[in-house]
């Protein structure tokens, strides 16, 4: 794959340098054209369960393949175990990209690899990638803002370093905004339950995305006191995304991606756009 250069470009891949490079969260068409470059340079990639297979492909037939996934009590590797494979294969003068899925830097421990290539000696360019929460959102037809619903977005985290679900509920619990929970799909029950006690109206919109912008892609809507409920009879799996908020409530209608898997049905019409899209039935895809 030829990856256009643009002018006052930076330079590829160099040996004995490691890039953290964001792939993105699933269609490998969203990954940057930065990392495309250095993906197609590099001697050994290092990529995460959620990279999607087309993007390590653009790696160089001779470059090395080291898969580093993890999913919950399920990791190929450890991470201090990673962060030394990092420092081993910067030493021996390989040019190294990193892949992880979304961002680096948005709960994808970039943060904790590079403070370790740092204290090593290793050079590290970070290169972002569109996050789980804009790219999943997008894809769903629910914007994270909108001057009728939300005037701020938070991220968070439904699972911490220690497991436990200690989060600052009150400001989570704020109405006019946006919350956006990863890795959170294990703990919905407690989450919305946790959401409610704290402010949040019982019939506040909430929804789920499964695998977003991928063919596997799957959304669920409710609200707080029965998103839970719904996911499960849906049988909706990690890895999915939470979204909580007013602006939930615009899909179906603003939803525009359909996955080649879906029902071969054009996706329900943009409003207010009806002469290009002939109207559907509105429904859950």
């Amino acid at each position: 794959m030829s990856v256009p250069v643009m002018p006052g470009a930076r330079a590829g891949a160099q040996p004995g340098h490691v890039y953290l490079v964001g792939a993105g969260p699933g269609d490998p068409e969203l990954l940057t054209l930065r990392g495309a470059r250095l993906v197609g340079g590099a001697d050994v990639v290092v990529f995460d369960n959620l990279v999607s297979p087309a993007i390590v492909a653009l790696a160089p037939a001779a470059a090395e393949r080291i898969y580093v996934g993890k999913k919950a009590a399920d990791h190929t590797l450890p991470q201090d175990e990673i962060n030394r494979l990092l420092v081993t294969l910067a030493q021996a003068g390989k040019r190294v990209v990193r892949l992880k899925g979304g961002d680096p830097f948005i709960f994808g421990r970039g943060g904790e690899e590079m403070e370790v290539l740092v204290e090593a000696g290793i050079t590290v360019e970070v290169v972002p990638g569109v996050t789980a929460a804009a790219g999943i959102a997008a894809y769903a037809g629910i914007p994270l803002t909108h001057r009728d619903h939300a005037q701020s977005v938070i991220f968070t985290t439904g699972f911490l370093k220690n497991g436990a679900l200690d989060l600052d509920w009150p400001m989570l619990a704020r109405p006019g905004q946006t919350l956006v929970i990863y890795m959170g799909i294990s703990r919905l029950a407690e989450i919305c339950d946790q959401l409610v006690a704290h402010g949040l109206q019982a019939d506040t919109p909430a929804g789920v995305i499964e695998r977003g912008t991928t063919d596997a892609q799957r959304v669920v809507t409710a609200d707080l006191a029965t998103l839970t409920e719904r996911v499960q009879a849906a049988g909706i799996r990690p890895p999915a995304l939470t979204v909580v908020g007013g602006v939930v409530g615009l899909y179906p209608r603003l939803a525009w991606f359909t996955p080649q898997g879906a029902a071969d049905t054009p996706h329900p019409p943009h409003a207010g756009c009806a002469v290009v899209h002939p109207a559907t039935p509105d429904g859950e895809r």
